[in-house]
């Protein structure tokens, strides 16, 4: 493969250079002595370390052959560079995956479609931002605030998810016991049925274990704050400790 310039259009004022030249009356274009001069006086390269491509100049026009090209040191020269919201766009594609794997891929050739293009991170992705926080850890109790089993249990309802299980459930309810750290799991086609399953498992938890439970500890979503758990709650005399959504 060859390199462009670039150009939309190609000047030369030695007609020598043409073949099949045809006369054209679009317009005309002034050409300087064809010599150039230098200003900086300590414009030279004292040696090759810094060069990253040279090639020799073939019929008044320099071919690079890309196949050709050997890395030196782990360093490829790339011909264009993308623009940002093109990076963006091959970002999102790729999954979120990092810039510099996404180069990687350009310079072995191992996406079919990609651009051959250096790809550069402008640090505005949304999604990565947020990905990369972290969240302060709660400071573990030296001693627990809780004797017996059942006293506090912790509660959270997750879904729908993104397919059904075999009995066609979307959702999972799971409660686990502050003290033992027991957990119980149960599936729900729809959250309307979270009340339900809550208040027979609390029924039948306190009568098989001749224990009570005294505090739910659940988010201030809708399944967990409705008429019929409210009215469990005070009919039995249970504390509930709402948290803010997706904290620890």
């Amino acid at each position: 493969s060859r390199a462009k310039s670039g150009c939309s259009r190609h000047m030369t004022s030695n007609i020598s250079y043409l073949s099949e030249y045809e006369p054209y009356d679009g317009g005309y274009v002034s050409f300087g002595q064809g010599e150039g001069k230098i200003t900086s006086e300590d414009f030279k390269l004292k040696d090759d370390t810094n060069v990253l491509l040279k090639t020799a100049r073939q019929h008044n026009m320099y071919s690079i052959d890309l196949n050709n090209v050997v890395p030196h040191k782990n360093l490829t020269c790339l011909i264009a560079k993308a623009s940002v919201d093109e990076s963006k766009l091959w970002h999102r594609r790729l999954g979120h995956l990092n810039f510099k794997t996404m180069n990687k891929l350009v310079r072995n050739n191992l996406v079919k479609g990609l651009p051959s293009k250096c790809f550069e991170n402008d640090h505005t992705c949304v999604a990565c931002l947020k990905g990369k926080q972290h969240k302060a850890s709660c400071k573990t109790k030296l001693v627990n605030s809780v004797s017996k089993p059942l006293h506090t249990l912790h509660m959270d309802l997750f879904g729908p998810t993104s397919i059904s299980s075999l009995n066609h459930n979307w959702y999972c309810l799971v409660m686990t016991d502050d003290l033992s750290r027991f957990t119980w799991t149960f599936f729900l086609r729809t959250k309307d049925e979270t009340s339900g399953i809550l208040r027979n498992f609390i029924t039948e938890i306190e009568n098989l274990k001749d224990l009570k439970v005294k505090i739910l500890r659940c988010d201030n979503e809708g399944e967990f704050k409705n008429k019929e758990i409210n009215e469990f709650c005070t009919k039995k005399w249970i504390k509930r400790e709402f948290c803010n959504a997706r904290t620890p």
